[in-house]
Parts: structure tokens; sequence; C-alpha cells
């Protein structure tokens, strides 16, 4: 008999309602409704401008919102970015913010503070764990953060995330500024995650291959969202290909291939 609960009867993670952010007399979301699952791929796509980072900054608390944010169970409220990322909340953000003077090792233990401050030395195993999963990094682990690659920075900042052990690990335009196979090396590790039992809500302008790696999907306009469904419902809706998928983006598909 199987011990993994099916993942249409798993209960919501992170369940977002009428979520509305401003910024002065601009409002740049309105009345956001999203959910995820646990052990869930969602990815969120759209154009610049969206409004997609806006809503990974509300959910992390690092912007003022009106609605409804449950993350575990348990209402936001005023609760602090330190406060949700003990609960088991990770950000990925898009400019990495990586610390550049510093070793590879050093940015991933840095994203275990809060373990080590509780007495947690089980980081250790986690870091381990992360060298398996990128061993890039491993072989760079003494090497400055500001001397690798595009892609090992993603990778290192995905680590980092990694370390706090999230129950949900939120990711802004991870192929931002990557060439075609290291972002394809990269969804590849999502979909890996999320094999092991990883939650991942996913900010992506690459439409093609966020549709890839996904279970469901939000598509994002002008601050509401446009369309939702399966993932792979989307990828085959006209008005999704004519917006995201048509010759415009053909280049894409060899990220995903």
């Amino acid at each position: 008999m199987s011990l993994v609960t099916p993942l249409n009867t798993q209960p919501a993670l992170l369940n977002v309602s009428n979520l509305c952010v401003s910024y002065g007399q601009v409002d740049a979301l309105h009345n956001i409704d999203l959910s995820l699952k646990k052990g869930q791929l969602v990815t969120v796509i759209g154009p610049n401008g969206a409004g997609k980072t806006t809503l990974l900054s509300a959910i992390m608390g690092m912007l003022p919102s009106r609605g409804t944010i449950r993350f575990d169970g348990e209402n936001h409220g005023h609760a602090s970015v330190e406060g949700l990322v003990s609960k088991g909340l990770g950000l990925v953000p898009e400019k990495r913010e990586l610390f550049a003077s510093m070793a590879v090792e050093d940015n991933l233990k840095l994203g275990a503070f809060l373990r080590y401050r509780k007495g947690d030395g089980s980081y250790k195993i986690t870091l381990e764990e992360i060298y398996s999963l990128f061993p890039r990094l491993w072989e760079r682990r003494h090497q400055q953060a500001g001397t690798l690659s595009g892609g090992e920075r993603q990778m290192l900042a995905i680590g980092r995330a990694m370390m706090s052990q999230p129950k949900l690990l939120m990711l802004d335009e991870p192929s931002l500024g990557l060439a075609p196979l290291i972002t394809r090396e990269i969804f590849k590790i999502f979909n890996d995650l999320r094999n092991q039992g990883v939650s991942i809500l996913l900010v992506e302008q690459n439409a093609r291959a966020a549709l890839n790696v996904a279970d469901y999907a939000y598509v994002l306009e002008g601050g509401k969202v446009s369309l939702q469904g399966p993932a792979h419902e989307l990828a085959n809706d006209s008005r999704v290909i004519d917006a995201y998928l048509g010759i415009a983006s053909k280049h894409q598909e060899r990220l995903t291939g």
C-alpha cells in the first residue's frame, strides 16, 4: 500500500485570496487568487510588467498588500520575512543577490543561518545533498561567488535557498540571462526537486520551458490572472500559443527538448 498521498487530495500549502498590491496610486496586482498544493510545481507566466515579481514579493512579506495569504495552514498576518523563512518559505530572487566576495560554501552556509542559530547541526547533511545535486558547486566551493558563470550563480542561489529546507521554494525568473543549454539543465533540476516532493512556485517569462515542467499554471497580465489551468492544457490553449508560444518564442523549444 502506498504511503504517498495523491497530489489531488493534498491540502493547500499556499492559498492566496483577493491579493492586491499598489504602488502609490497605481494598482500592481488586482484580486489575485492562487493556490499551490504540497509537492506541486505551479508556474506563473506572463509578459514583463505583468506583476509576477510583485506577486512573489508580496507572498514573501516584502511588500504591503491587501487580501489573504495563508501558508501551511496559517494566515500570514504581518509576519516578518525572517519569520516566514523560519516557517519554511524560501525565495530565489531574480538578481540572485549572492555575496560576491564570499566563497561558494560560505554563501551556502548562510542559507542555513536560522537552522544554525537554533542549534540544528543537520544543515551539514543538507550541504552534502546540495553538492550532490549541484556537483559544480562542490568543485567551486572555495571560489568566490563573484567568479562563477551565470548558470553557476543560479545554481548557488537555488542551493542557498534549499539550505533552509523550505516547504515552498519560490523562484523569480530563474532562466533570465542564461544560455539555452544551461536553462534546460536548471529546469531539469526543478523537475527533479518536484519529484523529490519539493513544492515550487515558479515565476517565469519563458512560458514554453515553464509549462513543460509545471503541474498547474497561471497567466498574469496587467496585474490580473487572465487564464489558469493544468499546465499541459494551457500549453495547448490557442490564446497561450498565440501570445507566448508562437513564432516569436519558437527559439524556446530548444530549452525544453
